[in-house]
């Protein structure tokens, strides 16, 4: 984990995020255990509770019954299709969570993230139950209808844990599925890829050797360098509305830089900790309500809401916190279409200082324009320039996890969180590229003059230029290439 030297930050910065430089170990429970801090980044400031409270100890007995192979290594409930039975049984602990208080009689919210995402992995698996043995029987006649009826025991509790974390009531990336998931196997070892542990699975996934383990917990190793985006952030917008040096903007970029290097590397190591072959298995659970053929009529949370049947999206590594925020810090212009409007949808299910802090960056860098300030000089647009670039890579990665775990694999249409799985990616892989482009071309490229190239080119434009020309190169090709896959699979897909 990263922990970052203090740079002079705004005022502003400081009164919208009080803790940024805190030490996370002096923070109180009772903030939103995703509270940002330039050395915990993205991930809780605090490890997540592997245990509950007593109070909740017949959801923690359940839990522990839930997944296809229990952490004792016998059949647990979903590998006999028993679970759904097994929830008629669970009494309703709403009241119990409002008792969830600190000392000074404020919510425990870190308590209350383990509370719903218990309660998160039980609704996702009595929901999904009956599609998770359509599959498991017979894979080629796809998943079959879900159940459209939460049980008060399980809808209501969550609820209100929800409510208190200002989340929708349903599985999220962060504050169930991986990021509030992991424990470690030896404390004094740290964020050790080896000595990660998932607190909660579907399948396979207590067994930290298993596809569905690798796959959760590579999220985690990626999101654990996060705090160099979140001090280089700040120090470029920082820097550039208090009229400080370039040389610090710089500093900056070079932070994200190095930060995006090591989240890059842990991301390429999805391949080994993963297997594509295994995916689709305990992809199953992650499904959402929203524009998902299991839930044609939305799912109904017994006690919630007068029943009207509600619609949610499902968990997805796309409502990850670090691209959007290269996305905002750097100005990526993104298409009016459909596909950005799902995109800007994904927000919502971002734990609520990730949702805070990522709208405060997008304001900033417009208010201050990093990107009008960063083309004003080769050095800072060369390294702008690469930052673009390693939100193109990490995206394009992305895109050969779809198609190499997903597409290739089954005709499904949707993503788990409801987007269409051959289109929604290569939407904001594209918008890059063309930015890129369009810095490279309008402020790096040789300059034409009355029809002729300009044979005088400025010595630093000419160095700064061929240090990125590769890379330019690369990413004309790859746009290209990108554009005859996406058609190739709508051909295929019918889409």
């Amino acid at each position: 984990m990263t922990q970052t030297k203090v740079p002079p930050t705004s005022s502003t910065t400081l009164q919208r995020f009080p803790h940024v430089h805190d030490d996370p170990s002096t923070l109180p429970k009772s903030l939103d255990p995703f509270t940002i801090t330039t050395s915990t980044g993205f991930l809780p400031f605090i490890h997540a509770p592997t245990t509950l409270p007593d109070a909740f100890k017949p959801l923690m007995e359940l839990m522990d019954r839930l997944p296809v192979l229990k952490l004792d290594g016998t059949p647990g409930l979903l590998a006999t299709y028993e679970l759904g039975p097994a929830v008629g049984d669970l009494p309703d602990l709403t009241a119990e969570v409002d008792k969830l208080v600190t000392a000074d009689g404020s919510p425990d919210l870190v308590t209350v993230a383990a509370v719903f995402r218990d309660y998160s992995f039980l609704a996702s698996s009595y929901l999904l139950e009956p599609c998770w043995e359509n599959w498991s029987k017979n894979p080629d006649n796809g998943y079959g209808l879900g159940r459209d009826l939460l049980p008060r025991s399980v809808a209501c509790p969550m609820y209100r844990c929800a409510q208190l974390l200002d989340i929708p009531p349903f599985m999220s990336y962060a504050a169930a599925y991986s990021l509030f998931n992991y424990t470690l196997a030896d404390s004094s070892k740290g964020l050790v890829y080896d000595n990660l542990r998932l607190v909660r699975a579907f399948e396979r996934g207590l067994d930290p050797k298993s596809s569905e383990a690798g796959f959760i917990l590579t999220h985690v190793d990626m999101v654990k360098w996060s705090g160099g985006l979140i001090g280089g952030a700040l120090k470029v917008i920082d820097t550039i509305e208090q009229s400080g040096p370039r040389s610090q903007v710089n500093d900056g970029f070079r932070e994200i830089l190095t930060a995006m290097e090591k989240i890059e590397a842990a991301m390429e190591d999805m391949w080994g900790n993963s297997k594509p072959s295994e995916y689709l298995s305990f992809r199953v659970f992650i499904f959402g309500i929203t524009s998902q053929s299991m839930f044609p009529n939305g799912v109904i949370y017994d006690g919630v809401l007068d029943n009207k049947p509600l619609y949610f999206r499902g968990e997805s590594g796309a409502n990850d916190s670090m691209i959007p925020l290269l996305d905002h810090l750097l100005q990526i212009p993104m298409p009016s279409t459909p596909l950005t409007k799902i995109l800007h949808e994904f927000r919502a299910y971002r734990p609520l200082p990730h949702r805070e802090f990522l709208a405060y960056v997008n304001s900033k860098a417009g208010e201050v324009g990093v990107r009008e300030f960063a083309v004003q000089d080769g050095e800072t647009a060369v390294l702008m320039l690469k930052t673009l670039n390693h939100v193109r890579s990490f995206r394009w990665r992305h895109w050969l996890f779809a198609r190499e775990y997903i597409i290739r694999r089954t005709p499904h249409p949707t993503a788990t969180g409801g987007s269409p799985i051959v289109t929604w990616l290569p939407n904001q892989l594209s918008a890059v590229m063309d930015l890129m482009i369009s810095v490279y071309d309008t402020y790096l490229a040789p300059k034409e003059l009355n029809g002729h190239q300009n044979g005088h080119e400025n010595g630093d434009q000419a160095y700064y230029r061929k240090q990125v020309e590769p890379m330019m190169e690369l990413v004309r090709d790859q746009r290209d290439k990108l554009a005859k896959e996406v058609e190739k699979w709508c051909q295929e897909r019918g889409v």
